[in-house]
Formats: structure tokens, C-alpha cells, sequence
């Protein structure tokens, strides 16, 4: 199931880039924190049409289709972000993706994240490994400290203010989407993202498989996994070049008085 979601990511990528210089495409409204543009509506039709016909029995939940997100979730599925990094793409910026994840039995099994701008695909399977354009991931530890920290604002703002200074970071990368950012860090860009926003399931799904395949780890802010079950929505996210970083990232938010995600 990796080649047509790498096929179908690709293909709409090429797309949001063609349309990128109309400036219909690029308005749109805000619905609540997030803006909507008419490129997510067009990414959205694209993307899940093409993997339907790749895989007509395997239901498509995506963002944009409010409706096919309530009730029971599906045993097998496609969970995709048709533009994760809207801002990113409405205002001339490289920092969106357009992304999706096949999740089976409450886990991703298999990924594709395709970052237009940069032309890079990142690709994972469960157990197989992750890969950017075929190119074996691994992530890359820190020489002292938690290395570079990434986000999408010029300087660390915020709780990634905080965590650059108490976990002793060495650099900074600005970044754009939560997908983007993780994917920095499985190719060795980065080696830390902390966020305490609104995060959703469409959000991490394909980048926290890849973040994990290439060795690296992801959590909730409060220090649980992701469990795809229930609400599609929780707050923050945590992703680092392993485990013990996401710990103790996520005992150190507790201890500052953070609540649960």
C-alpha cells in the first residue's frame, strides 16, 4: 500500500504547487484556530480520489470531510492530511506537506509525506524502516545536549522557548508544518519539536511513523503514545531523536504544572 500513497502524495503535491500562483486557490476563511483555504478543499478531492481507486475498499478520513470523522472508526483506513502547513502555503512559504497514512488496528502501518518546495518524499513502512526519496533514515544524535530544536516561528517562542533552555540546545531551525518538523528530525535536521497547540490525529499519523521507523520517537505533550481511538483531537506533541528525550521533555511540561493532552 507505500507506492500509491507515494504516488498519489507526489501527484498532489505537484498540484498545490501549480495552483499556488492563483490567488483563489490561496483564500479562504477561518474556521476557529485554523485558516481554510481552497486548496485544502481541491487537495482533499485529489489526493482521496486517487487513493480510492488504488484501494476502493479502504475507507478515506480525511480533515476536510467533517462528516466522515464521526462514529465508530474503521478497523483499516486512510488518514490524510491533504495540507498540513495551510499558513505555510497561502503565504508564500516551503514549510506545508501533503500527506497520508494507512492505519490499521489503532497504528499507522504505512506513510508518505511529500513536501513540495523541497521536492522530498518521506516514506515508512512498520517494521520496514523509513526512507526520504529511497534514501535510508536514520536519525542523527546530538553531540551535547538536545541539539537542534525546531519550529515554525523566526525564534524559539514559547514552550519552545522554555524547552530550548532547559534541555541545553545547541541550534534552531524554523520549520513549517508539525509534519515537516517531524520529518526534520527523522532525517537528521533537527533532533526535538515540542508544541503545545491543538494537535490531531491527521497531524502526526504519517510523520510519527516515519519519525519512529528512522529510530526516533514521538508522544503526546502529557507523555502518552497516540492511540488513534476516540477524539481526533488532543493537546501538543513531542517528537525527538529517541524515547528518553520525549520523556523527559513530557515529566519536564508536568513539572511545570501542564496538564494532561
Amino acid at each position: 500500500m507505500l507506492a500509491p500513497a507515494e504516488r498519489a502524495v507526489r501527484e498532489v503535491g505537484a498540484l498545490l504547487r501549480a495552483w499556488r500562483s492563483d490567488p483563489r486557490v490561496t483564500s479562504g476563511v477561518w474556521e476557529g484556530d485554523q485558516f481554510k483555504a481552497r486548496a485544502d478543499a481541491m487537495a482533499h478531492d485529489e489526493l482521496s480520489a486517487r487513493l480510492r481507486r488504488a484501494a476502493p475498499d479502504v475507507p478515506v478520513l480525511s480533515e476536510e470531510d467533517p462528516a466522515g470523522l464521526s462514529g465508530r472508526r474503521p478497523e483499516r483506513y486512510w488518514l490524510i492530511d491533504p495540507v498540513d502547513g495551510t499558513a505555510s502555503y497561502v503565504h508564500g512559504f516551503g514549510g506545508y506537506v501533503t500527506q497520508a497514512a494507512l492505519v490499521e488496528g489503532r497504528r499507522p502501518v504505512a506513510a508518505a509525506v511529500f513536501a513540495p518546495e523541497s521536492g522530498r518524499c518521506y516514506t515508512a513502512v512498520r517494521g520496514r524502516g523509513a526512507a526520504v526519496d529511497g534514501e535510508r533514515l536514520r536519525v542523527s544524535a546530538p553531540d551535547t545536549g538536545a541539539g537542534v530544536l525546531t519550529d515554525n516561528t523566526p525564534e524559539p517562542r514559547g514552550i519552545a522557548r522554555a524547552a530550548y533552555q532547559r534541555f541545553g540546545c545547541s541550534g534552531y531551525l524554523e520549520s513549517g508544518s508539525i509534519a515537516l518538523k517531524l520529518c526534520r528530525i527523522a532525517d537528521g535536521g533537527a533532533h526535538l519539536f515540542v508544541k503545545d497547540v491543538a494537535v490531531r490525529d491527521w497531524d502526526v499519523a504519517a510523520p510519527a511513523l516515519v519519525l519512529e521507523e528512522a529510530g526516533g520517537a514521538v508522544l503526546r505533550l502529557d507523555g502518552g503514545r497516540f492511540d488513534y481511538t476516540g477524539s481526533f483531537e488532543g493537546t501538543g506533541v513531542i517528537g525527538a531523536v529517541d524515547g528518553a528525550t520525549c520523556a523527559g521533555v513530557a515529566a519536564w511540561h508536568r513539572g511545570r504544572g501542564g496538564g494532561a493532552g
